[in-house]
């Protein structure tokens, strides 16, 4: 059974008990109301001839009535009827006599065992029968029975009985209809989330979102919740399908940048072979100097691309760590000893441009909370990519400082590159030289220094132009030394 046919017959019948108890309960206070008037009528006249004497003990014990008593119990269609228990006598009023009716009568230990009213049917009619010992002395010697005709009071209870049951069975089909019919309307803004959800299982779609336009009640919120859930989804899919993305072009890119270095490996490999292992019988291709010669150059070659991918697979190692979120343990150094060694060790790499020490005193007092190894290893990275790209000219370093920050700038006079190619050049293997193996390199080294940068909480600003060289400045948070002279 669907929510909505649960709560449409929970409703229904909580309406109908609550129906039932108010129509049961308008019944007996109605009921209980008319009759209550028509036994105080009847007692009002039984006391009035009691009052009146109206019912005298003559000689001999003869039991009468007024002429006027009896006159006014029919006027107010009350029968009445008197018993003598010593006489062994009855007498009845008219309209008895003209119905044919007789009121049973009790014995004398019988009398009140029954209660004081009674209700009775006689020739199909309905009479509440009261009845009131007569005494003599300490001594019952008659009965006084008075009725009165309920047909017109019990015709009216039928009626409201009939009434409240029709009343009620229509109130409850109707309620029954229109509570089916907002259960329906309530409960369809979940169709649309069991529909949604149906969709997204079946396809691939995460973009789809739940229409509501109701109140911002229960539902409002949980489809809400629902959107906000398929939003989340939807960014950690994308964020996962480019990750994986990422990871397809990382081993794509890994395998092209490793297969050229083997691949050199190998050619000279075979051919060093071919030249060392021959048969005696064939002839000498060579004399044992050019032997030696080609051996060494090849052997050179081996060396070079060994140490390319040694250093390939040294920078992967780097960022798989870093992708499996390992910290750098960093403690309090001065920041001067560190760019000072990285400008004296930067003499030696192989370039052709001209290298140069702008001012740096502004790191003189400076100390920052970070390791030697990575942030050299960052520098190192920036002033190797500028000797890369700049064939001819200059690079320089310097140092600014922003507030509680120190800008180290790296600035090059090489090829530089589009604004648009800047949000790209520190992912993995990306080259801003259009065609691969121009320029050497792996194409992992701003990806790692980005890495060190995040991880000493700082910042890396790019200012380049085609054809006009490339500015780095990375920004770095430091303290400074007040006390240092």
């Amino acid at each position: 059974m669907s929510i909505r046919l649960r709560l449409t017959a929970w409703y229904t019948g909580i309406l109908a008990i609550t129906l039932i108890m108010f129509g049961a309960s308008i019944y007996g206070i109605v009921r209980y109301n008319i009759f209550f008037e028509v036994k105080k009528r009847v007692v009002e006249h039984a006391a009035q001839i009691e009052k009146a004497q109206n019912v005298s003990l003559s000689q001999g014990l003869d039991l009468q009535m007024d002429r006027s008593q009896i006159l006014r119990l029919e006027d107010a269609r009350i029968f009445w009827q008197l018993n003598n228990y010593v006489k062994n006598t009855t007498r009845i009023s008219e309209g008895m006599l003209n119905r044919e009716m007789v009121f049973p009568v009790p014995d004398i230990d019988q009398i009140g065992k029954n209660g004081d009213f009674q209700n009775i049917t006689i020739n199909g009619n309905s009479y509440m029968l009261y009845e009131r010992q007569l005494i003599y002395g300490n001594t019952i010697v008659g009965l006084l029975q008075l009725a009165a005709d309920t047909n017109a009071e019990n015709r009216i209870m039928g009626q409201l009985k009939t009434v409240l049951l029709f009343g009620s069975f229509i109130t409850i089909a109707v309620a029954s209809t229109f509570g089916l019919f907002l259960a329906r309307q309530s409960m369809a803004p979940i169709g649309k989330i069991i529909e949604a959800a149906n969709g997204i299982q079946k396809g691939t779609d995460l973009s789809v979102r739940i229409e509501y336009e109701g109140p911002s009640d229960e539902i409002g919120r949980l489809i809400g919740t629902v959107n906000n859930m398929l939003a989340r989804t939807e960014g950690f899919y994308k964020e996962l399908d480019e990750a994986y993305a990422n990871q397809r072009r990382f081993v794509s890119d890994a395998s092209h940048e490793l297969r050229t270095p083997l691949t050199t490996i190998r050619g000279n490999v075979d051919l060093l072979k071919k030249i060392w292992v021959r048969e005696s019988t064939e002839p000498a291709v060579m004399n044992e100097e050019q032997l030696r010669k080609f051996s060494l150059e090849a052997v050179s070659d081996i060396a070079d691309e060994s140490e390319r991918m040694s250093r390939l697979i040294n920078d992967m190692l780097s960022l798989a760590r870093a992708d499996a979120g390992q910290t750098i343990e960093k403690e309090p150094q001065p920041l001067a000893p560190i760019v000072e060694e990285v400008v004296r060790r930067a003499n030696f790499l192989p370039r052709k441009a001209l290298w140069l020490q702008g001012d740096l005193s502004v790191i003189q007092d400076a100390c920052i909370v970070g390791n030697k190894d990575y942030l050299q290893q960052m520098l190192f990275i920036f002033i190797e990519n500028a000797f890369k790209y700049t064939p001819e000219g200059q690079v320089s370093i310097d140092a600014i400082i922003s507030g509680n920050q120190i800008g180290i700038r790296i600035k090059d006079s090489g090829i530089g590159m589009d604004r648009s190619e800047i949000p790209q050049i520190f992912e993995r293997f990306y080259r801003a030289d259009p065609s691969r193996g121009v320029t050497q390199g792996t194409g992992l080294g701003l990806s790692i220094a980005k890495w060190i940068i995040d991880e000493h909480q700082g910042s890396v600003e790019v200012i380049t132009r085609r054809g006009e060289g490339t500015t780095f400045v990375i920004w770095l948070p430091v303290v400074f030394n007040e006390q240092q002279e």
